[in-house]
């Protein structure tokens, strides 16, 4: 344990019973019926209740006698594709019907001198976590033995000071959770009025006593009667038309031909340091998807319909068959371009394809064709000049709340570990809240 633990410490084979389950999905006639806790279940759940959706399955006689949960149980995950990310505990707070412990995870079943809320909150502090993780094997995935389990060491106070440490975790992670709720719904909300906003000028314009008129294309509705309908070929440069590059771009070679992928259209994400790199050889073939700067990415696979300006830094690198170029034609701003490829309308008909139905990528068929409501150009200016500044607005207001959220996280993990090590007295804290609140 890190020093400065107030508290005896024990190897937790002596505070619980472990009991790695090997219970699985499948339903064999004749076996009890049973409700599984399965590792999806206790990796997105800090608490099992009676009241979750759990797998119906069957299991023997003696699986149900030793894996049946009871109020008190920790549970953890016991494999992991990362070596930090195992471990992860959730605890039984009431009585279950009829529920037990599935496969990929063990059952920690607390000795008379423990708490189980206590332990849960235990293996959530990084003394007890970074132990799991260096006794983690493995290469493509990572376990954790019963045996290495069991010799982890975790603080030890007497039983009154477990429930203490465990109420107070209780009440006083609720509330950083409660605010870390508030900023979570405050960027969907930025996000529903980035979107909303783009919708409403890209189809509609700045002008809300504009003469309107149907536009011939369902999901655009009205635009204002001045505007035209183009497919988005008609807007690119006619010598570089909308195509995807590199099929098989093969290993990161270091030193070669940077290539966007599909992952890479994101602001954080579209920079020389950020792309993985082809050789001359492979890239050769596919100099006609080269980018020049302002060239607009999108992604057509994976996180599709992301869309990103090409900085100059980007200037002759090429793309793979997860992303599309759009070269914009002389005229067309390239900036209003973009937020009307992001605007609601247009990326729902990408979503749904040439058939109406909802597919995994967007076909360069499609995407070549899908329509743009296209005003004058001064109007086109004045809406990218105008959604660019809400967008810094609302990127600005977002990146605050990001920081809000990753502070309170890094808040309650500090929290977390002062408490169930000692290094805070949560009798003293919760004595100066009570007096704080009179």
């Amino acid at each position: 344990m890190k020093p400065g633990t107030s508290f005896p410490t024990k190897r937790l084979k002596w505070m619980a019973d472990i009991r790695p389950s090997g219970v699985d999905k499948h339903s064999v006639e004749g076996e009890p019926e049973v409700r599984l806790c399965n590792y999806t279940d206790v990796y997105k759940n800090d608490r099992i209740t009676d009241d979750m959706p759990l797998m119906a399955a069957t299991a023997s006689e003696d699986e149900v006698r030793r894996f049946s949960l009871l109020p008190g149980d920790v549970i953890i995950t016991k494999d992991s594709e990362t070596p930090d990310d195992i471990a992860v505990p959730a605890v039984v707070t009431e009585p279950l019907t009829n529920v037990i412990c599935g496969y990929h995870l063990t059952l920690l079943r607390p000795f008379p001198g423990t708490v189980g809320r206590f332990l849960f909150w235990c293996l959530k502090a990084a003394e007890v976590k970074s132990q799991m993780s260096l006794a983690a094997q493995g290469v493509t995935r990572f376990g954790i033995t019963t045996r290495a389990t069991a010799r982890v060491t975790v603080p030890c106070p007497d039983k009154e000071t477990q429930r203490a440490i465990a109420d107070f975790l209780d009440r006083e992670t609720a509330k950083l959770d409660a605010l870390a709720a508030e900023q979570e719904a405050l960027l969907v909300l930025l996000k529903e009025k980035r979107a909303a906003d783009a919708s409403q000028f890209i189809t509609k314009g700045l002008n809300s006593s504009a003469e309107m008129r149907e536009s011939g294309v369902p999901w655009i509705e009205c635009i204002p009667k001045h505007w035209s309908v183009m497919p988005l070929m008609r807007l690119v440069d006619e010598d570089r038309p909308i195509m995807y590059g590199i099929v098989l771009p093969g290993e990161d070679v270091g030193a070669g031909i940077p290539i966007v992928k599909g992952g890479n259209v994101k602001p954080s994400r579209l920079n020389l340091a950020s792309l993985a790199r082809t050789t001359p050889e492979i890239e050769a073939p596919y100099a006609r998807a080269r980018l020049r700067a302002g060239d607009l990415v999108y992604a057509i696979r994976g996180t599709i319909g992301d869309c990103e300006p090409v900085p100059p830094e980007l200037e002759g690198a090429n793309i793979t068959q997860d992303v599309a170029r759009v070269a914009p034609q002389k005229g067309i701003n390239s900036s209003w371009l973009r937020h009307a490829l992001l605007s609601k309308p247009v990326r729902e008909a990408l979503a749904c394809g040439s058939l109406g139905a909802a597919v995994r990528g967007v076909n360069i068929f499609d995407l070549k064709r899908v329509r743009i409501p296209v005003p004058p150009p001064e109007e086109r200016d004045a809406i990218a000049r105008l959604l660019d500044a809400d967008a810094r607005a609302i990127d600005d207001l977002a990146a605050g709340a990001r920081a809000s959220i990753a502070l309170l996280r890094e808040r309650r993990a500090a929290l977390i570990s002062a408490a169930v090590t000692g290094r805070i007295d949560v009798r003293v804290a919760a004595a100066r809240d009570l007096e704080v609140a009179a």
